[in-house]
């Protein structure tokens, strides 16, 4: 397995999250959407996981209300590249697998 976690330092979840994978000796990946976004090649790979950009943007984000101006997916595609503060976190990686928020019953299905 080479699982990543893209989340926020002081995200409740994305905490969880590294304990369960601690508590199962599963190395994992931690990256910081604060410090650093997703590559073009991971966001796309996230989003055909995930069933499309909709399931990936934080309502509750501070920037959230920038997206509403946004008309085109490709637009709002550019934007959360621009700014990761806007996924919902924490976002989990295993190759082409993602989920989206705290999925242990999915994760549990990867090892």
């Amino acid at each position: 397995m080479n699982i990543q976690i893209f989340g926020k330092t002081k995200c409740f979840d994305t905490k969880k999250a590294q304990r369960w994978f601690k508590e199962r000796n599963i190395k994992f990946q931690m990256i910081d959407l604060s410090q650093k976004g997703m590559s073009k090649g991971e966001l796309d790979s996230v989003l055909h996981a995930v069933g499309g950009l909709d399931a990936l943007i934080d309502d509750k984000s501070k920037g959230y209300a920038s997206l509403a101006y946004l008309a085109y997916e490709n637009d709002k595609y550019e934007k959360v590249l621009e700014d990761p503060l806007l996924m919902k976190t924490p976002v989990v990686r295993n190759g082409r697998q993602a989920t989206v928020g705290y999925h242990p019953e999915t994760w549990e299905r990867w090892e």
